[in-house]
């Protein structure tokens, strides 16, 4: 490039101009360019991104049923406490903890020899009592022959029959004194009421133990079958009531399908279950009533204590159900991306109150006829504008893959 600059003529014609120094001619050439490319920029910007092509639903109504779970406590069909019904030292243990027992099984041994002792003296007094009726039998065989022949009063006769009759009253008090003996003495070895399993052993060889300890000997679960306890609200429990044919609570449990138990790791429970009972009143402090499961338990897999969750299936009519993958969370919020007749799409909170499948069940906040988004969601602004594809099996199964 020459050093020189070439000047226009009409620059040069004008008798107010001046020479321009080098410097200021290299500053002015970089002006220009500067210029020329700002102008070029503009002319080539990009036209703005078409609008996403995104598949889109109308949303309909029909009849579907949701699962609807309540935590739920899980005990054997009996379920009792083993304590000691005469106080003493417990001599022996004569079962460990989880073990499985018969009815009738020895549990607990209790040292049975002061009962035994109790046992004799009351046997002792009974045959006492016994020889004191004899004696005042004896008594009265003796004075009758006198009366009749007038050779004693009337009075002494009918004062020996007085004696005789409490003899025989001392000798029924002795028989019941050795009959409650010999029970208490039978207390003292404690045997299993019902088969089951054996809970916590607090109590040990030496201990002294006694009626009135607040601690139970153990517990004993009866666990063929179990129970599984679960409570309803007010509202749950009218919609539950609603659904059954019957006109009393017991012919509408008739009626009802079986329930599925999910177990802590929220894996179903092999066996379904029935509902045998519903309380007959709300608990006032809860404001929600008792429910009752019985479940079969033939591996003796579930014992009492477990806790799980009691799976009902709930029927609704003309329900709005929409896919999950079509909603996004915000801030404990669920929205979905309602498309308006100019394809502009408006985020839209909804209620959900229950899921089917993979669906989700919605009170309010979209109605039948909207159409929303299915997909792609994730990156949709408040009013963008997009192209609708009519929900067909394309988008079906972009909706299955998600």
């Amino acid at each position: 490039m020459n050093s020189e600059t070439i000047i226009p003529k009409s620059i040069l014609s004008n008798t107010n101009f001046k020479p321009i120094t080098t410097m200021k001619k290299i500053s002015f050439l970089s002006l220009m360019a500067v210029f020329i490319i700002s102008c070029a920029d503009k002319s080539q910007a990009p036209a703005a991104a078409p609008a996403p092509l995104l598949p889109v639903m109308a949303v309909t109504t029909e009849n579907t049923t949701t699962d609807a779970e309540y935590p739920a406590a899980i005990q054997g069909t009996v379920d009792v406490e083993i304590r000691p019904q005469v106080s003493g030292n417990l001599d022996r243990v004569l079962v460990d903890e989880g073990a499985y027992v018969t009815k009738g099984q020895s549990l607990f041994k209790i040292n049975e020899r002061p009962f035994r002792e109790q046992l004799n003296t009351a046997l002792a007094s009974l045959h006492a009592a016994e020889a004191a009726y004899i004696n005042a039998q004896l008594e009265v065989d003796k004075l009758t022959p006198l009366v009749q022949n007038k050779v004693v009063s009337d009075y002494q006769l009918k004062t020996a029959k007085a004696s005789q009759k409490i003899a025989a009253a001392n000798i029924e008090q002795a028989k019941a004194i050795a009959a409650s003996a010999k029970i208490n003495l039978g207390y003292t070895n404690i045997t299993a009421p019902v088969n089951g399993y054996i809970g916590r052993l607090p109590k040990k060889q030496g201990s002294l133990v006694s009626a009135n300890d607040i601690e139970a000997l153990t517990t004993l679960s009866d666990v063929n079958e179990v129970y599984a306890y679960f409570s309803l609200g007010e509202t749950d429990f009218i919609k539950f009531k609603s659904q059954y044919a019957g006109n009393s609570i017991g012919d509408k449990i008739k009626n009802l399908p079986p329930v599925t138990l999910l177990l802590a790791d929220n894996s179903a429970y092999p066996q379904t279950g029935k509902i045998d009972m519903v309380d007959g009143q709300f608990d006032k402090t809860t404001g929600a009533i008792t429910v009752r499961a019985k479940f079969s338990n033939p591996h003796k897999t579930l014992r009492s204590g477990n806790t799980g969750k009691i799976r009902l299936g709930i029927e609704h009519d003309d329900a709005i159900l929409i896919p999950q993958s079509a909603t996004i969370e915000m801030q404990d919020k669920t929205f979905v991306f309602a498309v308006s007749k100019e394809n502009k799409v408006t985020k839209m909170p909804i209620n959900v109150i229950g899921k089917s499948g993979t669906n989700y069940l919605i009170k309010d906040g979209i109605k039948a006829g909207d159409q929303i988004v299915l997909s792609g969601i994730d990156k949709l602004q408040e009013g963008q504008l997009i192209q609708p594809e009519k929900k067909d099996t394309k988008v079906a199964q972009i909706i299955n893959k998600k």
